[in-house]
């Protein structure tokens, strides 16, 4: 069963416009691996971490392009 993070992750990228695809390359993943954490098959030590870094940091990236603060 997936980690209640992992589904917070998933919502804030819908929100952000971010996919999934995006997020691996941030992460320097394959997309395949992330699916696999998403889905609750891996917990690797400190993914929630890494994974809502990585997260964060595509989003100000976007808001900067888009002309956000």
């Amino acid at each position: 069963m997936p980690a209640q993070w992992t589904g917070e992750i998933i919502g804030k990228m819908h929100l952000n416009n971010i996919t999934a695809k995006e997020l691996s390359a941030q992460l320097g993943y394959n997309p395949k691996y992330v699916s696999t954490v998403f889905n609750g098959h891996r917990n690797p030590k400190k993914a929630e971490q890494k994974f809502r870094q990585a997260l964060d940091e595509l989003i100000q990236q976007k808001s900067k392009t888009n002309g956000g603060t």
